[in-house]
């Protein structure tokens, strides 16, 4: 006999994990949104200093920003649990106006940047992403989480050789703590435990410390110093755009496969537009700007257990906390600590299954080439956004590739009405990669004097068909033939009469 429950409540969707309130209402799940906060805003701290330095600014700067933006995008944002701060992408972006004009300009291009970003999301621009074929995103991932190990590989070379024992025991434990206990994040018993050990036992090993001078004060209102001139909009313009583009492409990437792991579905164009109102707070506060961070979001979501915007709250005021208040305890935490933690996220972000045989022998070439294309770019380059272009690039010419080849004409020779006739059914959809082989088809020569074209299963999509039509049509009549075109659809045709015989003959 089968027995139920009396009053018992139904688990809660993946939707429903993901609320504030209902998180609220549980301290399992809250507990579980604070300690992520703090293992995220451990990780951010040398992340923040790092890229502060390859854009040439003070530590201070990226630090500042690291706390505005997640504390920004906790509220604004359309994807909950997604981690925004300071990044390298836009660090390298903006990184050659610091060094010709300075912090002022510097700042200015970064609210410029969350302007474009405001109206690019209102606009609709996260519509885009369909276009982004799934082998791209696959690469992406992959290629992100190579980055993410070579990234780590530094702390690794020329230290003391108690690093390596160190990072050794703090994979232990991110890796074998999750299979015994879920209670506490790995990450953070790692990052503790080795800090313990390293204070305690007086080893001298690369601390967060070295990184860089932690600030001591709150962040506070800055305008930047810049003339308000076309002079100076010249200057910061191509900045700011290029940093709007490679932000919100990262963060819209992101935020799809934080989608992907949850097992649910985010605001896109909330979240284009908020990037932009986070950088906009963030410049008017001295930070350095930046978008969705990678690394940090998978700690939070997939190695911590994260769904709202809880964490992402959190990450920002623990940062502040942390780097003001208590800046001489986390300046003493070994770097080995966080590259353990690292190179555990570059592990549990690659997707293996892409790489397995099997996967590889069952995908179609094409995908894997675009898949492979993506990675090799984005690696070379350290640039998601240049790699994503091209795996979309390649993509594109691959699939018009194949999709040309689909594209079938058939000859049929009858006599109707006593009159010979020669009639060629084309098949398939014609646009400017498939009507290119369309000309050679036909024989103009030797057909007869009366040609009927079906396109009843066909349908023109560009002006390269039109062209191709005319000129086809136009050597018939060259040779003193009569061509009827018959069996279009009603867009076709509409397209036709617009554009025939009205592209000349370079067309």
């Amino acid at each position: 006999m089968a027995m139920t429950t009396v009053g018992a409540k139904p688990p809660l969707t993946p939707e429903q994990l993901q609320s504030v309130r209902e998180t609220l209402r549980s301290p399992r799940r809250l507990k579980t949104e604070v300690l992520a906060g703090l293992v995220v805003a451990l990780a951010l701290i040398p992340e923040a200093i790092a890229f502060s330095i390859i854009a040439g600014v003070d530590p201070r700067i990226g630090l500042f920003a690291a706390f505005t933006m997640a504390v920004t995008i906790s509220f604004v944002g359309g994807r909950p649990a997604m981690i925004s701060a300071a990044t390298g992408a836009v660090a390298l972006v903006i990184a050659p106006l610091v060094k010709s004009h300075g912090i002022d300009y510097f700042i200015a291009a970064v609210i410029l940047a969350g302007i474009f970003q405001v109206i690019l999301g209102l606009s609709g621009v996260a519509k885009l992403m369909r276009f982004i074929p799934r082998s791209v995103m696959v690469g992406f991932v992959n290629a992100l989480a190579i980055l993410i190990f070579m990234s780590q590989v530094p702390e690794l070379l020329g230290v003391p050789w108690m690093v390596y024992p160190l990072a050794v025991i703090g994979l232990v434990i991110v890796f074998g703590l999750p299979k015994l206990t879920k209670a506490v994040p790995a990450p953070l018993v790692a990052i503790v435990f080795l800090t313990l050990i390293t204070v305690v036992a007086s080893i001298v090993v690369p601390t967060v410390g070295d990184k860089g001078e932690l600030p001591n004060s709150l962040p506070s209102l800055f305008i930047p110093n810049v003339p308000f001139s076309l002079e100076t909009l010249q200057v910061i313009f191509p900045f700011a755009l290029a940093m709007a583009f490679v932000g919100l492409l990262e963060s819209l990437m992101t935020a799809k496969l934080v989608d992907d792991v949850t097992d649910t579905h985010s605001n896109k164009a909330r979240e284009s537009w908020g990037q932009g109102v986070a950088n906009i707070v963030t410049g008017f506060f001295g930070g350095m700007g930046g978008c969705a961070m990678i690394g940090q979001t998978m700690i939070n979501v997939k190695a911590s257990g994260a769904r709202t915007r809880i964490s992402t709250f959190l990450a920002g005021v623990f940062l502040l906390i942390l780097v003001v208040t208590l800046g001489d305890i986390v300046s003493v935490i070994p770097m080995a600590a966080l590259v353990a933690v690292m190179i555990f996220v570059s592990v549990a972000t690659f997707d293996w299954h892409s790489i397995h045989p099997s996967t590889l022998a069952r995908m179609p070439k094409s995908e894997t080439i675009v898949m492979v294309s993506t990675v090799i770019v984005v690696v070379a380059t350290h640039n998601l956004a240049i790699g994503v272009g091209v795996g979309v690039l390649v993509a594109m010419v691959l699939f018009a590739r194949r999709v040309a080849h689909l594209v079938t004409v058939e000859l049929h020779l009858a006599t109707i009405d006593g009159v010979e006739t020669a009639t060629y059914v084309v098949d398939g959809e014609l646009f400017f990669a498939s009507s290119n082989d369309l000309f050679s088809q036909f024989d103009y020569a030797l057909d007869p004097e009366n040609v009927v074209i079906d396109m009843h299963a066909s349908h023109l999509w560009d002006a390269s068909t039109i062209a191709a039509l005319d000129a086809v049509t136009e050597k018939y009549r060259r040779h003193g033939k009569h061509v009827t075109i018959t069996g279009l659809n009603e867009a076709s045709i509409l397209m036709r009469e617009r554009l025939s015989g009205k592209l000349g003959a370079g067309h």
